[in-house]
């Protein structure tokens, strides 16, 4: 059975940090591109940042300069930094994890954790 669990959102003032981690198992987590993703109140989800099985990175730019991903292949978990918080930065954050082959893609997506950013 796949999990992804979510922590370390909470409530932060504008121009603070947060460190998201995602902890997976059931997968075999150095196989896949991980990311997260964000759904505001009213909109859709969006990708903020992605990091593929070889370690690339790939940010929305809304975040760029202030939000790194990162991987532990080691311990099966994956983090979003994020820095100078903004109001617009609210929303649930979710984990994915991605992995793609000739055949079939096979995607799986965590509870999501609240963030939320007050001016």
């Amino acid at each position: 059975q796949v999990q992804l669990v979510e922590s370390g959102g909470g409530l932060v003032q504008a121009g603070g940090s947060l460190r998201l981690s995602c902890a997976a198992s059931g997968i075999i987590f150095g196989d896949n591109a991980m990311g997260w993703y964000r759904q505001a109140p009213g909109k859709q989800r969006e990708v903020v940042a992605t990091i593929t099985s070889g370690g690339s990175t790939n940010y929305a730019d809304s975040v760029k300069g202030r939000f790194t991903i990162s991987r532990d292949n080691a311990k099966s978990t994956v983090y979003l930094q994020m820095n100078n918080l903004k109001p617009e930065d609210t929303a649930v954050y979710y984990c994915n994890a991605r992995r793609a082959t000739i055949i079939k893609v096979n995607a799986y997506w965590g509870q999501g954790t609240q963030v939320t950013v007050s001016s």
